[in-house]
């Protein structure tokens, strides 16, 4: 229950609601038992010819006979004459026996003397306090006592409408926490991490998880609270009416403790399964459906039905033993809590029909029990065992939350293997002491050195992130695998000048990609660095290093919002001058415009397909250019475009990347003219480094990898 617990702690915020809630569940206990109550007047006003103020004065006088009996009054003083006189005997061997014997029968008759004196108190206050305002007419106070059942009723009612409120209010604004807390972390997780996870993995354990977190929260805050104080308060007065017949119902508790014990380890594994199941579910769903072009085009549609049939009948088969085990706690702690039920009205019967007040020489009640009393003992004993069974279903839902609550916390506690450096100081919160500190240190070194600092020595200096590129990036012996068997990157070394434009060709697979993805920090290398201006990557605030780097990739992604929200992504607080700016540069302003809506066409999965795959890669580069990176990364970025607006872009190209850094990957050889060199990449490793004359000249992959005949027009 460790995790569990853990959601407790965030629900602390608003423990005041959760005590308001606990005062209005206190609230429907005591009206409950309350209510519960008029069945004893009830049951003397049918089966008495007397009026509620003729029985009340009859059971006073009764007990105060019985309280002034002569015989009664005749032994105690005989029991105390005799203690007396055994006090003032030498000899107290021989009157121990009776002496022993003299205090238990006092002790006994002075019990049964204040119960009865108990009694009479009782009902002189119910005399004085209530029956002045009953009336004397037998259907007239029985027509009252429904009136006021019904009054207790609407009240409780009120009580625990409020108390469900104030539980679902403090259940939904917990999993509102915890989601945002959840998806923080998992933000804070590297790309590597999110990978292995997966998507339908993590849409699972967002959705299902935390909802049957939720569920276990509701069922805490509200039955595992409202039950238990309406068996408390039923057990009190069932204690009242006799304590002793009440604690024979209660013997079978500890056999009912170990039953739910073992249910509920049963529970936790299946329902663990049960989620994992789910998951496998989505994950079938989500393939199915992102790849619906291929299953059709392939005629795969049978397929992928009995993929689906399989992980739907796994669920169905974990998720039915979770129901029976459920269904069967219910009957089995039913069964146990009817037969404490029995032994006690078993045990009240036979004190109603022989008179008698003790059983196997117990002392059960004071006085002989009445049929209406062992009735209305019954009913609050059945009171007090229905929030019991109800409790059995509360304690299976909790291990289901738990099970929810560890799939969470799995990943809410794994650490990302790429740190974010939280301890350097943030660039957008130091922007103007760090200008005022790289001036000063610019005077200092021009006044020493006549030269300007480098970034890299203001780093060192000032402690403060890069803000843009002065020196060079440098990939220093960098090693990197995804996997121990096969390595995807091995010992790559090449440095790239700032302002210089560089692109990365070779093969599907050769780790081009893998590359860039080490400079933006998605991985660190197994072995080797990255540096920026002699900063290694693995020091630097991660936040800053990325602000500095645009990205276009392949696969562009587009969020649920507007052209304008998806534009306006690559900047925060961008203007509308400043996004038309930058889709023009792009080529994409005179599309959006004829779009309906214009800038305010709605975009993202379902919205997004009247946009080509150009257009929306087209949208992507104008969100990159308006970042104004100094840093920029091409990924194939040009391959859902036609012709006529390649060569746009490119002419967009030549004029931005001037005074950037850029890395391009691409296998389009007429997209490498804007390259200033080329690195030719196979199998994880660099082969040759150089422009493309050069390449052509002397590397024969670089060779294969163009086509013969501009090889030859090449030579």
């Amino acid at each position: 229950m460790r995790n569990f617990l853990r959601i407790l702690r965030y629900s602390w915020p608003y423990r005041y609601r959760l005590l308001a809630s606990v005062g209005c569940a206190l609230m429907v206990a005591a009206l409950w038992s309350l209510n519960l109550s008029a069945i004893y007047p009830v049951l003397k006003i049918l089966s008495t010819d007397k009026n509620l103020h003729q029985w009340v004065d009859s059971e006073i006088e009764n007990y105060q006979q019985q309280l002034d009996n002569k015989a009664r009054l005749k032994r105690l003083d005989e029991l105390h004459v005799l203690l007396k006189e055994i006090e003032q005997t030498p000899d107290k061997s021989r009157t121990e026996t009776v002496e022993r014997k003299a205090t238990e029968e006092l002790a006994k008759l002075e019990r049964e003397r204040s119960d009865l004196a108990t009694w009479v108190y009782r009902y002189q206050w119910i005399k004085a306090k209530v029956m002045r305002h009953v009336p004397e007419d037998r259907f007239e106070s029985f027509v009252w006592l429904l009136g006021f059942v019904l009054a207790g009723l609407m009240l409780k009612g009120v009580f625990e409408f409020t108390h469900e409120a104030l539980v679902g209010s403090v259940t939904n604004h917990t999993l509102f926490d915890l989601r945002n807390g959840f998806f923080r972390r998992a933000l804070h997780q590297d790309v590597r991490q999110l990978a292995a996870t997966g998507t339908p993995e993590l849409m699972a354990r967002f959705t299902n998880d935390t909802e049957q977190v939720g569920t276990g929260l509701k069922v805490v805050f509200g039955r595992m609270v409202g039950e238990p104080l309406k068996a408390v308060a039923c057990f009190a007065v069932a204690c009242a009416i006799s304590w002793q017949l009440t604690l024979v119902f209660v013997l079978l508790v500890p056999l009912t403790i170990v039953c739910l014990v073992r249910v509920s380890k049963m529970m936790r594994k299946a329902a663990r399964k049960v989620l994992e199941r789910m998951s496998a579910m989505y994950k079938v769903v989500r393939e199915t459906f992102d790849g619906v072009r291929a299953v059709k085009g392939f005629t795969r549609e049978p397929h992928q039905r009995r993929r689906f049939r399989a992980a739907s009948r796994d669920f169905m088969q974990k998720a039915m033993r979770m129901i029976y085990i459920d269904a069967a706690t219910g009957p089995i702690v039913e069964v146990l809590v009817v037969a404490a039920i029995s032994l006690a009205l078993a045990s009240g019967t036979y004190l109603v029909v022989t008179g008698h007040t003790h059983i196997f020489g117990f002392r059960m009640t004071s006085q002989p029990l009445e049929f209406a009393t062992l009735l209305q003992l019954y009913a609050f004993l059945a009171a007090t065992a229905d929030p019991v069974r109800r409790l059995t279903s509360v304690y299976t839902k909790i291990q289901v939350a738990e099970a929810a609550a560890n799939r969470i916390f799995e990943l809410y506690d794994r650490m990302p293997a790429v740190t974010a450096n939280p301890n350097g100081p943030r660039l957008f919160e130091l922007r103007a002491e760090r200008a005022a500190g790289r001036a000063a240190a610019r005077r200092d070194l021009e006044a020493s050195l006549r030269r300007p600092p480098t970034s890299a020595e203001l780093a060192a200096k000032l402690g403060v992130p890069l803000a843009e590129l002065d020196g060079s990036i440098e990939f220093r012996n960098v090693c990197f695998s995804y996997d121990p068997v096969k390595a995807t990157l091995s010992n790559v070394s090449f440095t790239v000048r700032a302002g210089e434009t560089v692109a990365i060709v070779g093969g599907n697979g050769s780790g081009k990609t893998t590359l860039l993805g080490l400079l933006m920090r998605f991985y660190d290398p197994d072995h080797g660095a990255v540096l920026i201006d002699g900063v290694n990557l693995r020091v630097a605030h991660l936040r800053s290093l990325r602000k500095m780097i645009g990205l276009v990739t392949q696969d562009t992604q587009l969020f649920a919002g507007t052209v304008f929200d998806n534009i306006a992504f690559g900047k925060r607080g961008a203007t509308r001058a400043e996004v038309e700016e930058a889709a023009k540069k792009a080529h994409a302003h005179e599309f959006i415009t004829a779009k309906p809506h214009g800038y305010y066409a709605p975009m993202g999965e379902g919205v997004g397909i009247q946009f080509s795959g150009g257009e929306k890669q087209k949208i992507a580069l104008a969100r990159a250019i308006l970042r104004d990176p100094s840093v920029l990364i091409l990924d194939e970025f040009t391959s859902q475009i036609d012709a006529a607006s390649e060569n746009d872009i490119h002419t967009v190209l030549k004029e931005f990347v001037k005074g950037r850094t850029v890395f391009l990957i691409t296998h389009k050889l007429h997209t490498l003219e804007i390259a200033d060199r080329i690195v030719v990449m196979d199998a994880g490793m660099v082969v040759d480094i150089g422009t493309h004359p050069e390449l052509i000249a002397r590397c024969p992959f670089y060779q294969r990898l163009c086509d013969p005949a501009s090889a030859r027009k090449a030579a």
